[in-house]
C-alpha cells in the first residue's frame, strides 16, 4: 500500500505536526507533501528527515514569514500537487491540505483538525480582531474568505472518510461540510509528563498568545484577585496587550523550553484554560501531572476534563473566571492528582496509532473489494 501525507505547511511543532509525526510511524515509508516546508533543522527530526514535496507559494517573496497572507493562492496551490501515482492518500487538514486531488481508485482519508476557523465559525471575530469589518482592505478580505469557503466546502466532498479530533470537530465538519466521521483523538505524549501530587501555590497557563486563545481574559480575572499568583508562559502577537492588562500577581515568563514549562505545569495548583478549543492538547498534558483544569465548558475541554479532574466555566468573561476559581479552591482539597492523571492516559500516542492503523487498512479492504 504506497501512501502519500499531505499536510498544511511544515513551519514549526505543534499538534497537527504531532499528528503527522505518529502518521511516519504507522506509515514510514509515506511520502510528504506540503503547501510550504520552513521547518527548522532542529525540528526536522519529528518528520524523520523526510524531504518535502511543496507548491509554488514555497518561492514566492516573504513566504517564509508570510505565508498566511497567500491563502487565496493556496487552494490552486495545494491541486497542483500531483499524487496520482498512490494507493492512499491521508490529508493532515485545518485549511487546505484535504482539497488535494485524487482519483477514483484511491482513497483519501482527512484526518480534521478543524475546518478553517477564520472562515467559518469565528468568522466575524476575526473580522473584528483583526480590524476588517470595514474599509477596501476589509472587503477584500471579506472576498478572499468568501470565495475560499466556497470552495472549502466544495473540496470537502473530495474525501472518501473524514477523521475528526473530537466530537466537537465532528459535529463542525457535519455543519460546514455535510459529512459524518469518525472520532480519533489525537496523540498527547502522556509518557512525558511525570505525575507530581506536590503542588505550589500559584495557578498556571501556557500558550501561543492569539486572540482565540483568550490568554488576556485570564491574566485579567487573576489581575482582580491580587491574593492569587498566575504564571503565563508562552510569546505571541497579543503579548504586549497580555502584559498591559497584567498585575503585580500575574508573572509572565514569554518562551520557555519544554523543560521549564513541564515544571510550572507540574507544580501548578490548576491550569487555566479559556479556549474554545478544537481538542486541547495543554489541558490534557495538565492532567498527566496530575494538576486539575479550570476551562471553558465549551470545544474539546468537554471531553478531556471531567467534574473528578477540574472545574468549568460558561462563558469567556472575566467575572466567570473568578467564580470558576473560588469554586476550585472550596474543592481543591478533593482533587486526586493520580486519579487526574489516570483520565487522560487513554489518549496517549499508542492508542492513536492502533486506532488509525486500524481504520486505514478497514477502509482500505472496503475500498479495494468496492473497485
Amino acid at each position: 500500500m504506497k501512501v502519500a501525507i499531505v499536510h498544511e505547511w511544515f513551519v514549526d511543532y505543534s499538534g497537527s505536526e504531532r499528528v503527522v509525526e505518529q502518521l511516519l510511524q504507522v506509515y514510514p515509508h509515506a511520502d510528504l507533501f506540503a503547501v510550504i516546508d520552513f521547518m527548522p533543522q532542529p525540528l526536522q527530526q519529528h518528520i524523520q528527515h523526510k524531504s518535502v514535496t511543496t507548491t509554488f507559494i514555497q518561492k514566492l517573496p516573504f513566504a517564509r514569514n508570510h505565508y498566511r497572507n497567500y491563502l487565496f493562492l493556496m487552494p490552486l496551490a495545494i491541486e497542483q500537487l500531483d499524487v496520482s501515482s498512490y494507493d492512499v492518500v491521508i490529508s493532515s487538514s485545518h485549511a487546505v491540505a484535504k482539497g488535494v486531488l485524487t482519483h477514483a481508485s484511491q482513497l483519501h482519508i482527512c484526518y480534521c483538525h478543524s475546518p478553517a476557523r477564520y472562515a467559518w465559525d469565528l468568522y466575524h471575530q476575526y473580522l473584528n480582531e483583526t480590524g476588517l469589518r470595514s474599509s477596501f482592505k476589509g472587503f477584500l478580505a471579506k472576498l478572499v474568505l468568501h470565495r475560499f469557503r466556497n470552495w472549502d466546502a466544495a473540496s470537502a466532498q473530495r474525501v472518501d472518510f473524514f477523521i475528526a479530533n473530537s466530537k466537537y470537530i465532528g459535529r463542525r465538519i457535519k455543519k460546514n461540510y455535510g459529512k459524518d466521521s469518525v472520532v480519533i483523538y489525537p496523540p498527547v505524549a502522556i509518557e512525558n509528563y511525570a505525575l507530581s501530587p506536590a503542588k505550589g501555590d500559584y495557578y498556571f497557563t501556557a500558550s501561543r498568545m492569539v486572540p482565540y486563545k483568550r490568554i488576556d481574559l485570564i491574566v485579567e480575572a487573576f489581575s482582580a484577585m491580587p491574593d492569587k499568583k498566575l504564571i503565563v508562559i508562552g510569546e505571541g502577537p497579543d503579548f504586549e496587550k497580555v502584559k498591559e492588562l497584567a498585575g503585580a500577581n500575574v508573572t509572565l515568563l514569554g518562551y520557555q523550553p519544554y523543560d521549564v514549562l513541564r515544571t510550572h505545569m507540574q507544580q501548578a495548583r490548576a491550569f487555566v484554560f479559556a479556549a474554545e478549543e478544537d481538542f486541547g492538547i495543554t489541558p490534557v498534558e495538565a492532567q498527566a501531572c496530575g494538576t486539575p483544569v479550570i476551562a471553558l465548558a465549551k470545544g474539546g475541554a468537554l471531553e478531556t476534563v471531567t467534574s473528578e479532574t477540574g472545574v468549568f466555566f460558561d462563558t469567556q468573561d472575566k467575572n466567570s473566571i473568578i467564580e470558576a476559581v473560588q469554586r476550585f479552591e472550596e474543592k481543591e482539597s478533593s482533587f486526586n492528582p493520580q486519579l487526574i492523571r489516570k483520565s487522560v492516559e487513554k489518549f496517549n500516542q499508542i492508542r492513536f496509532r492502533d486506532e488509525l492503523r486500524q481504520f486505514v487498512m478497514e477502509k482500505y479492504h472496503e475500498f479495494r473489494q468496492s473497485l
